[in-house]
């Protein structure tokens, strides 16, 4: 059963990625890094529903979401871009498996990144960020969700690869076994990891490869 949510705010984060904040529907519950079913309350879009996670903490006021939108086709995201304050969101059920469970090494593709922002954002303030980090594999600098925050929060932990640049400072080429060796410690508990399918199982076997036991991945159960 959807329940229909004023649009508050609507803003972009980067060229292709909007900011998203909307009224709380009362009795909602999650946490950080769960997501849930969203349409858009339009004629012709209604039954278009699509996963959106929260990028907003549980205890605030209102929802947030930070959604990255594909312009290349007439789908969901781009449909999102015509909308203002003012207009409305269907929300439905609360789902997803990830969740913080103690220190560890988040890996996150493009738009996978969502579910650690308020994560990351409850940790702040909990003063709980410790000796987290992540890994977050992009196409281009400006591709990059939430740079400026996740450098404040992470400093050194923060580690980016983009695929098509060469930056200095920058990893180049895609997520290797090695740079998970690098970059994980003795003190790596958990892996949180969150991106497109490829990504996905290709980082998956690279933390088999290393030993990593299936129990320490923390990721969305697709099943």
């Amino acid at each position: 059963m959807s329940i229909i949510v004023k649009i508050l705010n609507i803003e972009n984060s980067t060229y292709n990625v909007l900011h998203i904040t909307a009224e709380k529907p009362e009795g909602i519950n999650y946490v950080p890094g769960q997501a849930v079913d969203v349409a858009i309350n339009k004629e012709g879009w209604q039954n278009e529903v699509r996963p959106f996670t929260f990028t907003s903490l549980p205890q605030e006021n209102t929802i947030q979401f930070t959604i990255k939108t594909y312009t290349d086709h007439n789908g969901v995201t781009n449909e999102l871009r015509t909308l203002k304050p003012g207009d409305s969101l269907l929300i439905g059920d609360v789902f997803g498996d990830i969740h913080y469970k103690k220190d560890g090494v988040f890996i996150a593709g493009g738009a996978g990144i969502t579910p650690f922002i308020s994560i990351f954002r409850s940790l702040e303030k909990q003063g709980k960020i410790g000796n987290n980090k992540l890994i977050f594999a992009n196409k281009s600098k400006a591709d990059i969700i939430n740079y400026d925050y996740f450098l404040k929060i992470l400093g050194n932990n923060f580690i980016n690869v983009l695929s098509d640049e060469n930056i200095e400072g920058y990893e180049h080429g895609y997520i290797t076994e090695e740079l998970i060796k690098k970059i994980a410690t003795a003190g790596s508990e958990y892996f949180y990891l969150c991106g497109p399918p490829p990504m996905m199982s290709a980082v998956e076997k690279q933390l088999k490869n290393i030993n990593v036991q299936s129990e320490r991945i923390v990721k969305e159960d697709f099943a």
